[in-house]
C-alpha cells in the first residue's frame, strides 16, 4: 500500500509546488491555463493520436466513457432530488459529480503508476472528456444558471477547443500514412510532454485561490460519494463488458476515480452556478483522493 502512495506522491508535490509558488507569487494563473490549453496540449494530442494505431479501443473508450457520464446523470438527479436540490445546487452537483480530473490529475497519475502506454489511453479518455465538459457542461451550468445555452453555442465551443485539432490532425496524417521527420515528431513530442506538469501546477494554483466557505453539507457529501465512490464502482462494473485489454480497463477505472475536475470552477464562475460550492469540493475530493486514489490502484 506504501507503494500505492508513492506513485500518487509525485503528483501532490508538483500540485504542492503550485499552491505555494500561487501563495507566494500571485500569479495570473488564467494566462498560464491559456498557454497550456492553446499552445501545449494541442501538440500532445497530436502526438497521441498519430503515434498509436487507430483501431476499435477508440471507440469502446468513447461509447463507455459517454455511458458512464449518462449513469452518472441518472444517479446525481435522483440523490438530487431526495436532498431537494434547486437548480443552481441541483446543476452544481452534476458538474461535480459527472466530470473527473482526468487531465490536470489523471493522466500523470496513469503515467506514474502504468507507463507511457497507458498514459496515451489516458490521453485519450481525457480528449473524451473535454468533450462532454464543452457540450454537456455547458448545458448544465447554462440550466442551473439561468442563462440560455443553444446546441449551437454548445457546437461552437466544442468547435473553440484546440486539442479537437491535434485529434483531427494527428489521425488524418496516420491515416494517410504521411511520416514526418523524426526531429519534428521529437519537438512535437517535447511540447506536449511539458503540458504535463504544466497543468499540474495549474490545478496546485487554483487550489490556492479556493476560500473556505460554509456550505450545506449534504450536497458536499452527494458530490464527494458520487464522485470519489459511485464513480469508479460503476466504471469497475462496466468494464466488465468492455471488449479491449486489461491496462485500458485499469485506465478507465483510475480515471473514474478522479476528483473534481478544475475546470468545472470555470464553467461554474462563468454561469454563476455556485461557485464556490464546486471550487470547495474541488479541494475536498482532491485532499481525499490521497487516500483513495493509492485504494483503487490496490483493487485493480
Amino acid at each position: 500500500m506504501i507503494d500505492l502512495l508513492l506513485i500518487v506522491l509525485p503528483a501532490f508535490l508538483i500540485f504542492g509546488t503550485g499552491y505555494i509558488g500561487q501563495r507566494v507569487l500571485k500569479l495570473h494563473i488564467k494566462s498560464i491555463s491559456t498557454m497550456s490549453l492553446y499552445l501545449m496540449l494541442p501538440f500532445l494530442t497530436f502526438d497521441t493520436f498519430y503515434t498509436n494505431e487507430l483501431n476499435m479501443n477508440y471507440l469502446y473508450m468513447f461509447v463507455f466513457t459517454a455511458g458512464l457520464a449518462l449513469i452518472l446523470i441518472g444517479f446525481t438527479l435522483l440523490v438530487g432530488k431526495a436532498a431537494g436540490a434547486d437548480r443552481p445546487k441541483m446543476a452544481a452537483m452534476l458538474l461535480g459529480s459527472l466530470f473527473p480530473n482526468s487531465g490536470n490529475y489523471g493522466a500523470p497519475v496513469v503515467l506514474f503508476a502504468f507507463g507511457a502506454t497507458a498514459f496515451n489511453y489516458a490521453v485519450i479518455i481525457m480528449v473524451i472528456h473535454s468533450l462532454l465538459v464543452s457540450s454537456i457542461g455547458i448545458f448544465i451550468a447554462s440550466y442551473g444558471g439561468g442563462k440560455s445555452a443553444s446546441p449551437k453555442h454548445a457546437l461552437l465551443n466544442i468547435l473553440k477547443m484546440p486539442v479537437l485539432y491535434g485529434v483531427f490532425f494527428g489521425v488524418l496524417l496516420q491515416l494517410i500514412h504521411l511520416e514526418l521527420p523524426a526531429t519534428i515528431v521529437d519537438g512535437i513530442s517535447l511540447v506536449g510532454s511539458a503540458s504535463i506538469p504544466t497543468v499540474m501546477l495549474i490545478l496546485g494554483m487554483q487550489l490556492a485561490e479556493i476560500k473556505p466557505q460554509k456550505f450545506e453539507w449534504k450536497y458536499v457529501n452527494t458530490i464527494l460519494l458520487t464522485r470519489m465512490a459511485a464513480s469508479p464502482l460503476i466504471a469497475a462494473a462496466l468494464v466488465t463488458f468492455m471488449p479491449v485489454d486489461e491496462l485500458i480497463k485499469s485506465v478507465f477505472v483510475i480515471l473514474a476515480a478522479m476528483p473534481v475536475a478544475a475546470n468545472t470552477t470555470m464553467l461554474a464562475l462563468q454561469f454563476d452556478v455556485e461557485p464556490d460550492l464546486i471550487s470547495f469540493t474541488t479541494l475536498i475530493t482532491t485532499l481525499v483522493s490521497l487516500v483513495t486514489i493509492p485504494l483503487t490502484l490496490y483493487l485493480l
